[in-house]
C-alpha cells in the first residue's frame, strides 16, 4: 500500500483597507493562487463537498508566502473560516486565504514578484475556477 504525498496548500492573498473596506487581491503572472499556476485539468469542488477531515495547518503555508514576498514574520494572517478544495487528476489541491496585515497593500513587494493588486471587477481574465475562489472569499471578508 503507498501513501501519496500530500499537495500543498494553494493561498489567496488579499488586502482590505482598515478604513474603507476596499478589498484588493494579488494577482500573480500565474493567476489569483498563490505562488504556482492552476493545475490543468482542475475542477472546483462545491462547498459543502470541501469537507477534508485532515486540513493543512496554514502556519507553513503563510510563513513560506512571507519569505517568497520578502515580506516580515507577522505580515500575513490566516483566514481561519476558508477553505476550499481542487480536484486535479494528481490529488486535491487545498486553497487557504489570508490577509495583508499592512495599513496598505506591500505594493512594492508585489511587483517584485510581477504581481499587482486588483479588485474583484478587474479579476476578468482569471481562470474560472480562481474566479469562483475570489467570490467566496469576497463573501467571507465582507461577511
Amino acid at each position: 500500500m503507498s501513501v501519496s504525498t500530500p499537495i500543498p496548500p494553494r493561498l489567496i492573498l488579499y488586502h482590505k483597507q482598515a478604513t474603507s473596506g476596499r478589498t484588493r487581491y494579488l494577482r500573480l503572472p500565474t493567476g489569483l493562487l498563490a505562488f504556482e499556476p492552476m493545475p490543468l485539468l482542475s475542477s472546483l469542488k462545491e462547498e459543502d463537498e470541501a469537507k477534508s477531515s485532515i486540513r493543512p495547518h496554514p502556519a507553513a503555508c503563510i510563513r513560506a508566502a512571507e519569505t517568497h514576498m520578502g515580506l516580515p514574520t507577522g505580515s500575513l494572517e490566516a483566514e481561519a473560516e476558508f477553505y476550499a478544495e481542487i480536484e486535479t487528476p494528481d490529488g486535491v489541491v487545498p486553497v487557504l486565504l489570508a490577509r495583508f496585515t499592512s495599513t496598505d497593500p506591500p505594493f512594492a513587494e508585489a511587483a517584485a514578484i510581477e504581481g499587482k493588486f486588483i479588485s474583484l471587477t478587474e479579476a476578468r481574465g482569471l481562470h474560472p475556477i480562481e474566479l469562483d475562489l475570489a467570490r467566496r472569499a469576497y463573501e467571507l471578508v465582507l461577511g
